[in-house]
Formats: C-alpha cells, sequence, structure tokens
C-alpha cells in the first residue's frame, strides 16, 4: 500500500539523520474507502493524487503550528505492507480525515518511494497559508482563498537519491 506522511523541511532532516520516518503509529494518508466515495472515481493515479494533495494539506498544518521551519510542504511517499496502515473507523466519514491512516510501528526511510517538496518560488503562498489557515478552518472565505492559493503550486518530485541534496 502506498502512503503519503506530511512533514516538514526540518522533519525530513530528522527523518534523513535517523534513517527512518518514526517509531509509529504515524499520521499518513493513503487511498480509503472513505477517499474513493468522497473522490468519486475509480482511477488510482487520480485516488493516488488526492490522497497526496490530502498529505500536503497536512503538511501545511504541520508548518502553521511551527513558525520557525521552513515555509515549503513536504510529503513522503512510501511503500507499506498492506496491514501496516489504518483509518480510523471513528474518523471515516470526518471530512477532515478524508485518507487519514495510521501507519503502526516504525517506518524505515529505505520504503520510501519519493519524496514531494515545494519549489522555492511558492513559499510566499505557502506561507500566506500556513498563516490564514486557522481563518479559513473557521469559515473565513477570503482566508480560504489564500490557502487554496498554496494548492495551486505541484509539489516537486523527487527521488530518494536527492533526499540528501533536500535537507
Amino acid at each position: 500500500m502506498r502512503v503519503y506522511v506530511p512533514l516538514t523541511l526540518s522533519g525530513l532532516a530528522e527523518a534523513h539523520r535517523a534513517g527512518e520516518l518514526g517509531t509509529g503509529p504515524l499520521v499518513a494518508y493513503a487511498v480509503t474507502p472513505a477517499l474513493r466515495e468522497w473522490y468519486l472515481s475509480d482511477d488510482i493515479e487520480e485516488l493516488e493524487y488526492a490522497a497526496l494533495n490530502r498529505a500536503a494539506l497536512a503538511s501545511l498544518r504541520l508548518l502553521a503550528a511551527d513558525p520557525a521551519t521552513a515555509r515549503r510542504r513536504v510529503v513522503v511517499a512510501a511503500d507499506v505492507p498492506d496491514g501496516a496502515a489504518a483509518a480510523d473507523p471513528d474518523r471515516g466519514l470526518d471530512p477532515a480525515a478524508l485518507g487519514e491512516v495510521r501507519v503502526a510501528g516504525p517506518l524505515p526511510l529505505a520504503k520510501a518511494a519519493a519524496v514531494h517538496v515545494d519549489s522555492v518560488d511558492a513559499e510566499a503562498d505557502v506561507s500566506a497559508a500556513a498563516e490564514a489557515l486557522a481563518a479559513a478552518d473557521g469559515g473565513d472565505d477570503d482566508a480560504q482563498f489564500v490557502v487554496d492559493g498554496a494548492e495551486d503550486h505541484e509539489l516537486l518530485w523527487y527521488a530518494t537519491q536527492e533526499l540528501p541534496n533536500l535537507v
């Protein structure tokens, strides 16, 4: 199963030093039944892209909580055994939890398939989105427009061999 783990650049640097994304349980995003129902598509590539975008939003939340870190969203795509990630059945219909899974146990960085990171050009929009996130969550349409501005930036794809250059 492919999972998408939201991080920050400082979190990615820590994972690189430790050789793992964490000891678990980790919050990640994947193609879940709830995500399939919400997205209304059977195309696995489209569904995985939706899960990646959900992880990018979670990365934005991490940035909002840590104003000192670089303002670039980071998502690590990793492959885990099918039973290693599970959705919380109590949050299945919660719109904020669409695609959210918990990965049990440690997730070695060697399981990473790719790393997705914002370009430097996205930093201003991502920074503004992180600052506007709380207001957007509260229903402020102008703030939501700012958050959506960050989503207009595509995350760049990096091979795992490029990880030392990213951190």
